[in-house]
């Protein structure tokens, strides 16, 4: 009897062993292409870049291994470092504008006002469309004849002017980019507890302290996910920088960034290798910079 039962057991753990195994393939098949996609679009060409930044490599080729030579013309190149400072200029202002309007707009469509639907795809429009097309039009509007030299009366040219031209796309960087940060906050927004604002309201906690105390805090993960996000994004500035100088990065490189100047450095001088190596100081910019706030904004979230 316990011989009998013995085997049964013994088949019941081997079929369950089997499945398993099973399940595990599958699950590696499924994972397997997704992974393959991943490897060749985007791990292949970081390890290829990196090899490509230690060599003389041109037009058709690599010409001679050059050491760190490419990384040393880059610290020394005041072109290279003009378009860092720009970026950094540009980040620093546009991500706290981005999330400001963001949240501001999402607390206002999350309120119960008439038409808040109707104000949510309004506000989410200028995401959905061409950053090109928005570009092109604000060189229109902003320009010395434009319609807002018309309106307050003066004849600036914004993007023409060294002093205003990255302020302007930064202004318009975000206000194209709000209604997307929309969108994260508003869903964050909603998946409060209103538990939380009963009780606060019980104690006579007032709206401005209510938001200060309660919402703000606990939308900790939206702001985290936010700062990454469009963080990195916005040192990845190339299209609006592109249009608005022709390519060049003027007025007098005040438009200029790491990303428009991979581009020219690649495409337009051919130097490859030189692009390539900035291209690794720009991941590696970019890798740190979000270790730094996975570690401050968002050390509650590995915990």
């Amino acid at each position: 009897m316990s011989t009998a039962t013995e085997t049964i057991t013994a088949k019941e753990k081997g079929s369950l062993f089997g499945s398993r195994m099973r399940e595990a393939g599958w699950g590696y098949v499924f994972v397997l292409l997704p992974m393959a996609v991943f490897g060749l679009f985007f791990i292949y060409p970081l390890v290829y870049g990196i090899y490509i930044s230690f060599f003389d490599w041109g037009i058709f080729g690599k010409v001679k291994g050059v050491g760190t030579a490419n990384y040393h013309t880059l610290w020394h190149d005041p072109i290279f470092r003009r378009s860092v400072r720009n970026i950094i200029e540009a980040t620093v202002v546009v991500v706290p504008l981005e999330m400001a309007l963001g949240l501001l707009i999402a607390l206002v469509i999350n309120a119960k006002i008439r038409g808040r639907y109707f104000f949510r795809s309004s506000f989410y429009f200028p995401s959905l469309v061409s950053s090109a097309a928005i570009t092109a039009i604000a060189i229109y509007i902003l320009n010395a004849d434009g319609l807002l030299n018309h309106i307050i009366g003066g004849h600036h040219s914004w993007f023409g002017d060294p002093s205003t031209a990255l302020w302007s796309i930064v202004g318009l960087n975000a206000w194209t980019t709000a209604g997307t940060v929309m969108l994260f906050y508003l869903a964050a927004l909603q998946a409060i507890p209103t538990d939380v604002y009963e009780a606060a309201a019980l104690d006579g906690t007032g709206t401005w302290r209510t938001f200060w105390r309660i919402t703000f805090p606990l939308l900790k993960p939206a702001h985290f996910f936010v700062l990454v996000v469009f963080g990195i994004g916005a040192l990845k500035l190339f299209d609006q920088s592109f249009i608005v100088s022709g390519g060049t990065g003027g007025p007098v490189y005040s438009t200029y960034t790491p990303v428009l100047y991979i581009y020219n450095t690649a495409f337009k001088s051919f130097e490859f290798g030189l692009a390539a190596s900035a291209g690794v100081v720009m991941f590696v910019a970019i890798f740190l910079l979000t270790l730094i706030q996975r570690a401050t904004v968002g050390r509650s979230e590995i915990r």
